[in-house]
């Protein structure tokens, strides 16, 4: 993923996949078995799995996939897919049996996945998801028909914060006032040079304006979503709504700025911090060097900062032959060893605790630090109709426009949405 957050914020299929729920599938019970004892799963000869496309993050999974081969005596068939079009893909090969035993997903994506019936819910001991982070598994968990299950293995963990360039920002700001404080300080527009810079009309990032004040998007636990429960216009909402629009404004971030922008003059040396997640570090340190650092995002009233958090992930097909196999070689994937191995040739966090805390590169340390405060995106389908409602309110913010009936317009729009889409 290479900016935004490609993989969160796909949801142009959304409708899509939820037509194609009605065709899915009756569900067996789960494939059952522990990885690692498969006395009752004949080994098969082969196994395929789709990886993502992206060539350091292939690369990585092809020399895991050959340890895997050599280990157990199963070739496996690495097939190069952007996870952009898996879904897609598998919801029409799956069924012909041309598709594949694994496939890679973000986990916000779950909801339509398991609403169609393309993956197994994942029977795994505590023994097995004991090296994953909490958030990690939490995100990877989804209620469906009344059963919550796992349905992936994680491979990547991504979240966000402040970038900035020690040339002008000398320390990480530590609380929301301190970043007002750097607005302050170095924001001259006339000359194009800005303290702080953001996008206005963006809840990926925004969101932890809300979240640390009280506002939540749908009521309910990970993966048990209530979605009658919308949180984004109570009192705590309204409140950190005050506090995001005060950032805008004269002499402040403009309500204008989009992406393109902000990584510009960024590159350029003319701001002093930036948000940004891990997607970012390769083009902001060819530019900066030496001057760019990283910070978890500031505190915000009083408690760290919680910013959403995304897990891409290993699933098993619904479809496949070799159900047990293919979840032996899901947790071999992302064992503590092969996630050290993905990040040092693809530069992607992994979800694995004792792996996260041994990273010495100081910006991802500071990620790492950061997922410990993250909040799992939303993985129920209905999160899609939430994201033009919320990005629209949040530019009426930085508008100057009044926050409570704003976020009651956006909430109204966000429930009608939903009835409309039928989810």
């Amino acid at each position: 993923m290479k900016k935004q957050r490609v993989w969160f914020r796909i949801v142009g299929l959304t409708v899509l996949c939820f037509l194609l729920a009605a065709c899915a599938p009756e569900r067996e019970e789960p494939a059952g078995g522990e990885s690692g004892d498969q006395n009752t799963a004949e080994k098969p000869e082969e196994l395929t799995i789709w990886a993502n496309d992206e060539e350091a993050q292939l690369e990585a999974i092809e020399d895991i996939a050959a340890d895997y081969e050599e280990q157990e005596g199963i070739k496996v068939n690495v097939v190069a897919k952007s996870m952009l079009d898996q879904e897609q893909e598998l919801s029409l090969a799956g069924p012909e049996g041309k598709g594949p035993d694994l496939f890679f997903q973000p986990h916000d994506r779950i909801g339509n996945i398991v609403a169609q019936g393309l993956a197994e819910p994942l029977d795994l001991s505590q023994e097995q998801i004991s090296g994953y982070s909490e958030a990690a598994m939490e995100a990877v968990s989804y209620n469906y028909d009344g059963q919550t299950d796992w349905y992936g293995t994680p491979m990547v963990f991504e979240t966000y914060g402040i970038f900035y360039n020690t040339d002008i920002v000398s320390e990480a700001p530590e609380t929301i006032e301190d970043l007002q404080a750097v607005i302050e300080e170095y924001t001259n527009p006339d000359e194009e040079q800005y303290g702080f810079l953001m996008k206005p009309n963006d809840l990926y990032f925004a969101y932890p304006f809300f979240k640390n004040f009280g506002a939540y998007i749908f009521g309910g636990d990970s993966g048990e979503y209530d979605i009658t429960d919308i949180g984004l216009n109570n009192e705590g909402a309204v409140e950190g709504g005050e506090v995001y629009q005060s950032f805008f404004g004269q002499g402040k971030i403009p309500a204008s700025t989009t992406s393109d922008v902000i990584d510009g003059l960024f590159t350029e040396g003319k701001v002093g911090a930036v948000i940004n997640g891990p997607w970012a570090i390769p083009g902001y340190r060819d530019a900066l060097g030496d001057k760019l650092a990283f910070a978890p995002f500031p505190s915000l009233n009083g408690e760290p900062g919680e910013t959403l958090v995304g897990v891409k992930s290993w699933m098993v097909s619904y479809y496949s032959e070799n159900k047990d196999w293919a979840t032996d070689l899901a947790l071999f994937l992302t064992n503590k060893e092969n996630l050290q191995h993905y990040y040092e040739l693809a530069g992607e966090l992994p979800p694995n605790t004792e792996a996260l805390e041994g990273l010495e590169d100081p910006i991802h340390a500071a990620f790492a630090e950061q997922i410990k405060h993250g909040v799992p995106m939303p993985s129920t389908p209905q999160m899609a109709q939430v994201w033009e409602p919320m990005n629209n309110a949040l530019q009426f913010l930085a508008d100057g426009e009044d926050v409570q009936p704003v976020l009651d317009e956006a909430v109204e729009q966000i429930k009608a949405n939903i009835e409309a889409s039928g989810q």
